[in-house]
C-alpha cells in the first residue's frame, strides 16, 4: 500500500517468469503492504489450495512469526528475514521462510507501495529422515552394547573368579561364541542395507528366474527348518520365470521371509512358499507370497514391521538371532525392484507376506 493505505496495483507477470516461478519446487508467494497475495506459484497452491489472489495470506498461513517477519520488511521496506514456522492442522508439517523486500525497480509492480515476496520450504521430510537417523543411531548403538558388554563381562570373569575353572570356562565361552555371532550377524545386517539404500534408485535389468531363486532358499533352510520340524512346501510353477532384477538381493528377500515363517510359525507346522503370476497378461505382476501358520500378527505392528529394529516380540526375536532388520532390508530390496510388499495377518490365523515384482522394466 501507498502513503493512503493503497493496495499496490501489479500487472501480470511477464510469461517466462511465471514459468520459471511455476517450475520451483519451493512454495513463493508476492504480497503486498497490506499483506494481501498478488500471486503465488503452483507449488504454494498444491502446498495449501485455499490461497486467493487479492486475499489476505493470513486467512490461509497463521503462523506468527512469518507475519511478525512481513510487518518488519514492510515497514522498513529493507532487507530480509527467516525463521521456521508449524502447522499442526489438517496434517501436521513443517516449513522455513524467507522474506524478502521487493523494491519499487521491479517492472512487474507499480511504483507506489512496498511489497513483499516469501519463499517457504517444507522441512517435514528432511526432518521425519533426521528423527529416523537418529533413532537408527540410537538402535544400532543399543543393539550392539548389549552383547558387548556381555562379552566384556565374561572376559572379566575369566580372568577372575573363572580362572581355574575349566567347566565355566567351556560354558562362558560358549555364550561369548554366540553374543560375537549375534554382533556379527547385526553388522552384517546394517552393510547389507547400507548398500541397498545407496544403489535403491538404480533397478537391476538383468533376468533372473525365481523358480530357481525359490528353490536355492528353501534348499538353504532346510536344515533350519527340520530342527524345528517345520515343513517347506514350495508351491510355483516347473518352468523358469524370469524377470528382472538381482539375484543375490532376490536370494536375500527369499531367505528372510521363509526365515521369519520358520521362526515364528508353528514348530512342527509348515511355510508355504507361492509363486504365481498376479494377471494372464504377461506383462502382469509376479507374486511371491510365503505364508506360515502361527500366531498371527496383531494389527497395531503391521504397518511398522519394515521399520528398522521394530519387533513385535523383542526377547523372542532376539532368542531366535533376529537383529530387527530383516524386513528392512526386504522392503528396501523389493523397493529397488520397484515391487511392492504386502503383509496380511490375523491373530491366531497366521500371516502372508507377499512381494509383487514386475516381469518387464517398462516400469522403470
Amino acid at each position: 500500500m501507498n502513503e493512503r493505505g493503497e493496495s499496490i496495483k501489479m500487472t501480470p507477470l511477464p510469461p517466462l517468469l511465471s514459468n520459471s516461478l511455476d517450475a520451483l519446487s519451493d512454495p513463493v508467494i508476492l504480497i503486498d503492504g497490506r499483506k494481501t497475495i498478488l500471486f503465488f506459484n503452483k507449488a504454494a497452491g498444491l502446498a495449501w489450495p485455499s490461497l486467493v489472489i487479492g486475499m489476505p495470506l493470513s486467512f490461509t498461513l497463521r503462523a506468527p512469526d512469518l507475519v511478525e517477519a512481513l510487518d518488519h520488511v514492510i515497514a522498513s521496506q529493507d532487507g530480509e528475514r527467516d525463521g521456521v514456522f508449524s502447522e499442526r492442522h489438517p496434517v501436521e508439517r513443517d516449513f522455513s521462510f524467507r522474506v524478502r523486500n521487493v523494491q519499487e525497480s521491479e517492472p512487474y509492480l507499480s511504483r507506489t507501495a512496498p511489497a513483499a515476496l516469501v519463499i517457504l520450504r517444507d522441512l517435514t521430510e528432511a526432518r521425519r529422515l533426521e528423527s529416523m537417523r537418529v533413532d537408527f543411531v540410537a538402535n544400532a548403538s543399543h543393539e550392539l552394547r548389549t552383547p558387548l558388554a556381555s562379552l566384556i563381562g565374561f572376559i572379566e570373569t575369566l580372568q577372575g573368579p573363572a580362572r581355574e575353572d575349566p567347566k565355566a570356562q567351556a560354558r562362558f565361552l560358549s555364550i561369548m561364541r554366540e553374543q560375537g555371532r549375534r554382533m556379527a550377524r547385526l553388522i552384517d545386517d546394517l552393510l547389507s542395507l547400507s548398500r541397498v539404500e545407496m544403489s535403491e534408485h538404480r533397478r537391476p535389468i538383468d533376468l533372473v528366474d525365481m523358480t530357481s531363486v525359490i528353490q536355492q532358499s528353501v534348499d538353504t533352510l532346510r536344515p533350519t527348518a527340520s530342527a524345528r520340524g517345520v515343513t517347506l512346501e514350495i508351491i510355483a510353477p516347473n518352468e523358469p520365470c524370469p524377470l528382472p532384477g538381482d539375484r543375490d538381493e532376490l536370494l536375500r528377500v527369499v531367505e528372510n521371509l521363509v526365515e521369519n515363517g520358520i521362526k515364528y510359525g508353528q514348530s512342527g507346522g509348515r511355510v508355504e512358499i507361492d509363486l504365481k503370476p498376479v494377471g494372464v497378461d504377461p506383462t502382469d505382476d509376479m507374486a511371491l507370497s510365503v505364508r506360515d501358520f502361527g500366531e498371527g500378527i496383531a494389527p497395531e505392528h503391521l504397518p511398522r514391521l519394515t521399520e528398522r529394529f521394530y519387533r513385535v516380540d523383542a526377547s523372542a526375536s532376539r532368542e531366535s538371532g533376529g537383529t530387527g532388520l530383516g524386513l528392512a532390508i526386504v522392503k528396501h530390496i523389493v523397493n529397488r525392484h520397484r515391487g511392492r510388499l504386502v503383509i496380511e495377518s490375523e491373530k491366531g490365523q497366521g500371516s502372508v507376506f507377499r512381494v509383487l515384482l514386475p516381469r518387464t522394466t517398462s516400469s522403470a
